[in-house]
């Protein structure tokens, strides 16, 4: 096949360039894709889902105020809702790392859409009677629809993937917190003995810490329900019909079923992107916690012969590729590098957040994936973790009353009847003659009855 039978040639304020002849994109993201081959990645179909639903709703928003003909519409609002159901996703094929703003990424959908809608008229690739610019991104700009895009995606998968995951997460906890609750344990703190502690109590904390984390990331949702679709380049609303702000938010609300609305200030939403910066700063402290939990089971769980063996977790998988038998705790350790990656892309949030100047953040294609991509681990993450691993977890009760039986520290209980200094004496020659308290009181003819019902953990917790 010849040269010429393989690609178009299309024309745009630069010039002329080639374009594959079955793309449905066009000359500006054919010239994205000849700047930007640098990871490979592209924005995620939630991403792409959003940026069908922003042009479905701006069209029906147009022919309600008669800038479009029906005709137009019509064809406009069938190719928008193709890109909604993922007909055309493998056509959206700009680089993350691309220019600023992310102009090729509303190009990129606006050739599509325009392409598409043509042959819906009678058209075709080579015959275009859409205009990507002056009718499919009517009334917008890349600086009004990308963020508001990325609102979009970002509330859709908090809503209905990432809040009931860390809900499913939150009640794993509670369970398993109820289970365990009769387990009597040594505490630690500095990773020494501490007072006695309920096995189920000590889940309790997680669950606990679980549920705060969820209300900040609840709390925190709020703000992506604002959208600054009509405020165009920066903010001023130039070249809009008076009525199409509230008519496009409508259809917005209509197909996502979420309560977006008009930011209060249109002008702070085109310039920063404040909804991210915050999210990811939820999301970096609910990782920092569950490093904490991950790290605590894999303590816990630690042996099965030379470690702590008060937990045990479900096998998943061989852990070794020399050490025969051998079993790791592999889903927490698969948590925390999710948790270490949530924590370092909030980093490169804030110094995306930090890059945008004056009416503008033209940072926004980095700060799009980098939350989309966190809240996609974390969605994806949290129910293994809970199903493979936090389900299944069992008490050792032989091993937690061992180590508990063992403890220095239960020497606190005699405290108050002996008296700070004598009891730490006590707990001193217990510790350098390798015995228990109950064990050097008894030898000191100290172990009274009144005494040993002090050294009982059940009365400590």
């Amino acid at each position: 096949m010849a040269s010429s039978d393989l690609y178009r040639t299309e024309n745009d304020s630069l010039g002329q360039i080639k374009v594959p002849i079955s793309a449905y994109y066009g000359s500006q993201t054919q010239r994205a894709i000849d700047n930007f081959q640098i990871s490979g990645t592209r924005l995620p179909r939630s991403f792409i889902k959003a940026q069908g639903i922003i042009k479905a709703a701006a069209v029906v928003a147009n022919m309600e105020v008669g800038k479009i003909s029906s005709e137009k519409g019509k064809a406009i609002l069938l190719a928008s809702e193709e890109v909604i159901e993922g007909k055309w996703d493998k056509h959206f094929v700009v680089d993350v790392y691309q220019a600023g703003a992310g102009t090729s990424q509303n190009m990129n959908a606006n050739e599509i859409i325009a392409n598409r809608a043509s042959e819906f008229l009678g058209g075709s690739l080579d015959n275009q009677l859409i205009h990507p610019n002056d009718d499919v991104n009517m009334s917008q700009s890349t600086n009004d629809t990308f963020p508001s895009a990325l609102n979009l995606a970002a509330a859709d998968h908090i809503v209905h993937k990432l809040l009931p995951a860390i809900s499913q997460l939150q009640r794993g906890l509670e369970k398993k917190s109820e289970e365990l609750m009769t387990v009597l344990k040594s505490g630690r703190t500095h990773l020494h003995d501490a007072v006695p502690i309920r096995l189920g109590q000590e889940f309790s904390g997680f669950a606990g810490t679980i549920k705060e984390t969820y209300a900040e990331i609840e709390k925190t949702l709020d703000a992506f329900y604002e959208i600054g679709l009509g405020g165009n380049a920066i903010g001023t609303k130039i070249n809009l019909d008076p009525n199409y702000i509230s008519k496009v938010i409508k259809e917005v609300c209509t197909r996502t079923k979420l309560p977006f609305r008009e930011p209060e200030n249109m002008f702070s939403f085109m310039q920063n992107r404040n909804a991210p910066i915050r999210m990811m700063l939820a999301l970096k402290e609910f990782s920092i916690h569950l490093i904490k939990i991950t790290s605590d089971l894999r303590l816990l769980s630690s042996g099965p012969r030379t470690g702590l063996t008060e937990i045990t977790l479900p096998s998943v998988q061989p852990g070794s590729t020399i050490m025969p038998g051998k079993v790791n705790p592999a889903i927490l350790e698969m948590t925390h590098m999710v948790c270490c990656q949530i924590i370092g892309f909030e980093t490169a949030m804030a110094t995306a957040g930090m890059a945008g100047q004056l009416e503008i953040n033209v940072m926004m294609p980095v700060i799009a994936y980098t939350l989309l991509h966190s809240i996609e681990l974390l969605s994806n993450a949290i129910p293994t973790l809970v199903t493979k691993c936090i389900s299944g977890i069992q008490a050792n009760e032989e091993q937690c009353k061992k180590w508990m039986e063992a403890s220095l520290s239960l020497v606190t209980g005699i405290s108050p009847k002996m008296g700070y200094d004598v009891a730490s004496q006590i707990g001193k020659q217990a510790d350098e003659e390798n015995k228990t308290i109950k064990q050097v009181l008894q030898e000191k003819g100290l172990l009274t009855a009144e005494i040993e019902k002090l050294l009982d953990p059940r009365g400590m917790v």
